[in-house]
């Protein structure tokens, strides 16, 4: 079995088929969308795929050791995965396949008008875990 972390981003994956902010959303549409995950987390869960998830607030803070004291905290200039990164979830899967494939299906978690998001999802394998790719 390997671990892998699917990510879901706000920005900075190439456009999604159905690229509707869900700020534009309905709530029908937001509630819809999270019982998707919950569905696919549920099944993952009956066949042992399924290790974690959570989906992100907005908010993050910079912290970094500077010695002795009180670490320093900022909310910039960096990059900020607040803004880049809304959720994730890790599967432990027999191969690489299963693990594309499962990315694969989470992307078609519904969106605007109830249709799949068809969104990129960033596929990474855990370190220090070698990936079971074939070809």
């Amino acid at each position: 079995m390997a671990k892998y972390l699917l990510l879901k981003h706000y920005r900075g994956a190439p456009a999604a088929v159905n690229d509707v902010p869900m700020a534009k959303w309905t709530p029908e549409e937001i509630d819809a969308h999270i019982q998707y995950m919950r569905d696919f987390a549920d099944r993952l869960t009956e066949t042992g795929e399924f290790v974690a998830e959570a989906a992100l607030a907005p908010e993050g803070t910079w912290v970094r050791f500077d010695g002795e004291g009180r670490p320093p905290v900022t909310d910039g200039p960096f990059a900020e995965t607040k803004d880049l990164i809304a959720g994730w979830m890790i599967i432990d899967v027999e191969s690489y396949e299963r693990a594309v494939e499962l990315a694969g299906e989470l992307s078609a978690a519904p969106g605007a008008n109830g249709e799949p998001i068809h969104e990129w999802l960033e596929l990474r394998p855990f370190y220090g875990v070698a990936p079971t790719i074939t070809d």
